[in-house]
């Protein structure tokens, strides 16, 4: 290794030590079995046998599916019940799958063992899904948690799978390996005619199968792990923070779930140097609430975390304003926002104007507008409207004042390590001066970016602040234990730059700046979730459970 590339591996190393502190926060059977019915036995052991005919496996699962569903009364994890639920599970995986989906979502007539079964599928209905709609189904057992302690798993009838729609092209805030939902499959027999149902149990978690309304099996946990996290999440942000083609997804807002107009978008926001995925024990926690999974969609946005502050604040801006033009008849959002992704928040609930800017930094900010047009980046950056559509947010230890942090040694090292996208440096290049950019980060040779943003003598932050919010919003504040608030800090975030006058609710957690996946925070967000919809909390068990 040459000596100046040691000299940066080492910069570099001890870059990632330091500014770590500025965050915390098929048609293969089903393997993990109950106890099976004995009669069903050999039909079973047969149906999951990869050398037998595809359609004689299918009549095994529907012969096997005839036998125990007179039996389901007997009890949720008999070992009839246990049998159905595989049958109908595996069933559904084996047509999805084989031959080309040709089996898939026709009329079809099974010969088995001298008994023919007629199988049809039920098309879709508010809480059935369209037999078409996912492209691939597994097992919500084949599904590794691995972010994921406490599995979100509901006991009841039907095969317990994960829907899967990847289609080509890519749809619009689809994730790479597509959009997933819970799916529990059922098997309701009249004589021999047979109805395979995919039911959508987040919306409805019972549903009459042979002939009476029984609980629905379902792991509500295995879509979010459908989606396999980096090796190690903190060093995948930082390296995203540090270089933006690190970042382990492009830009832009992603649907966890299929979109529905009847439930609401909750929109998460993370912070720097971390991910999506950050959320996912926070997700996780609260569809432990069967209101909130019923009546909420879970979205996220994702962006590299070096770039401006303000430049990342007008991507959300743009990704709200696609889902707006794709889906107009969506709910308004409920957007939450931790650390840093709290600031871009901030930014889509006020209106700034120019006069505003000129008011606040008089020549400095006069210059600049009259130096670059106004669908110049650095304008459309500066100059918005108040997102209308946005009906509540909940800041997680936002900085909104800045971070000390960010002016220290910590910081300087961080904002050294930063690279931004060439394109936004040569953007910023032909529309900054050097005397402008020593206005702004202190040096006329550094490029703005997230950390010199997060400073609290970043001359942006008391024009943003200077705007009332006009919709409801609530602060969760991280203190880290010494109970000393309003002398307190989550160990990043001062409680003076995280504390907002006017907020509905303010909620003292006890906890570090990765305070967005604590119990207490989970359950004062599924508090002010239900107040959004205009009902009660939860109960105290069901809260404790939200934040295991």
């Amino acid at each position: 290794m040459k000596p100046e590339e040691t000299k940066i591996s080492i910069r570099l190393i001890a870059g990632v030590t330091c500014v770590a502190l500025l965050t915390s926060c098929a048609t293969a059977p089903q393997t993990a079995r109950g106890p099976e019915y004995a009669p069903t036995a050999s039909l079973m052991r047969e149906a999951r046998s990869a050398n037998v005919p595809v359609e004689k496996r299918a009549a095994d699962y529907v012969q096997a599916a005839a036998m125990t569903a007179p039996l389901l009364g007997t009890g949720i994890g008999t070992p009839a019940c246990e049998t159905y639920n595989a049958a109908c599970g595996e069933l559904t995986v084996l047509l999805r799958s084989s031959e080309g989906g040709q089996l898939w979502n026709q009329p079809m007539t099974f010969a088995a063992n001298g008994t023919t079964y007629h199988l049809r599928f039920e098309p879709a209905t508010n809480s059935v899904w369209a037999p078409n709609y996912f492209t691939t189904f597994v097992g919500a057992d084949q599904i590794k948690e691995k972010l994921i302690r406490k599995e979100n798993i509901h006991e009841g009838i039907g095969g317990a799978l994960v829907g899967v729609r990847k289609v080509n092209p890519p749809e619009k805030f689809a994730p790479p390996r597509g959009i997933t939902a819970p799916v529990t499959a059922t098997l309701d027999f009249h004589a021999k005619d047979a109805t395979l149902a995919l039911r959508r149990p987040a919306k409805q978690p019972s549903a009459t199968v042979q002939g009476k309304v029984r609980p629905l099996a379902a792991n509500f946990s295995a879509p979010l792990s459908y989606y396999p996290p980096p090796g190690n999440l903190m060093v995948a942000g930082l390296l995203g923070g540090f270089k933006a083609t690190n970042y382990p997804a492009p830009t832009g807002l992603y649907f966890l779930q299929p979109y529905d107009p009847d439930r609401i978008p909750l929109v998460f926001v993370h912070g720097l140097f971390s991910t999506p995925f950050d959320w996912v024990k926070t997700i996780n926690g609260l569809q432990a609430d069967p209101e909130i999974r019923k009546r909420y969609q879970f979205w996220v946005f994702a962006y590299p975390t070096g770039n401006p502050i303000l430049y990342s604040a007008l991507r959300l801006r743009q990704e709200l304003a696609k889902a707006d033009q794709f889906y107009p008849n969506h709910k308004p959002y409920v957007v939450v926002g931790h650390s840093m992704g709290g600031m871009l928040t901030h930014d889509q609930l006020v209106t700034l104007n120019q006069a505003m800017w000129e008011k606040a930094l008089g020549q400095f900010a006069d210059k600049i507008f009259k130096d670059n047009s106004s669908d110049s980046l650095i304008v459309r950056s500066t100059i918005f409207h108040a997102n209308p559509r946005i009906s509540r947010v909940v800041f997680i230890c936002t900085p909104h004042r800045g971070s000390d942090l960010a002016s220290n040694g910590i910081g300087k090292i961080g904002i050294s390590l930063i690279t931004l996208p060439a394109r936004l440096t040569a953007v910023m290049l032909d529309s900054l001066t050097s005397a402008d950019l020593a206005q702004i980060t202190g040096s006329s040779k550094r490029m703005p970016n997230s950390i010199t943003g997060l400073k609290p003598s970043n001359p942006a932050l008391p024009v943003i602040n200077s705007v009332p919010i006009r919709v409801p919003y609530h602060s969760i504040i991280g203190d880290r234990g010494k109970g000393d608030c309003p002398n307190c800090s989550d160990g990043v975030v001062a409680y003076w730059s995280s504390h907002l006058d006017g907020a509905q609710s303010e909620k003292i957690v006890p906890g570090p700046h990765g305070s967005c996946q604590l119990p207490q925070t989970i359950a004062e967000l599924d508090r002010i979730l239900r107040l959004h919809l205009g009902i009660s909390s939860a109960s105290k068990t069901s809260v404790a459970q939200a934040g295991r």
